[in-house]
């Protein structure tokens, strides 16, 4: 199997997209405090998927997968800051939210097949 056909890379790779169309029309500020941890961390969610692939030993492959996880994660705090400063509508902030869940459920389920 390719990384690239994994559904958990592909939509974190998908979601990474659209974070990074909104941000990048955000004010200089904004895109400097909130959109550069945001995009960072949302962006982080594919690459350390994609490091841990390329590594041999499960071990080492779990270990970059938790850190995916943890990315995913950090930037649900990030989405959440971007709506409650009207950064991002809520509509697109709930949507993000609930694409991140579904990541999380795809990743978990990832992680546990992992051996």
């Amino acid at each position: 199997m390719k990384l690239e056909e994994l559904q958990v890379y592909q939509l974190s790779m998908q979601i990474g997209e659209e974070i990074w169309n909104i941000v990048i029309k955000w004010d200089d500020f904004a895109k400097d405090t909130i959109g550069k941890q945001l995009v960072r961390a949302i962006e982080s969610v594919a690459a350390n998927l994609s490091e841990g692939f390329g590594r041999y030993h499960y071990k080492e492959k779990k270990h970059f997968y938790y850190y995916s996880r943890g990315s995913l994660y950090e930037s649900k705090t990030w989405i959440t800051k971007a709506k409650n400063r009207k950064l991002i509508g809520e509509k697109h902030a709930d949507r993000f939210l609930l694409e991140i869940n579904n990541i999380g459920v795809k990743l978990n389920n990832y992680i546990k097949a992992t051996k």
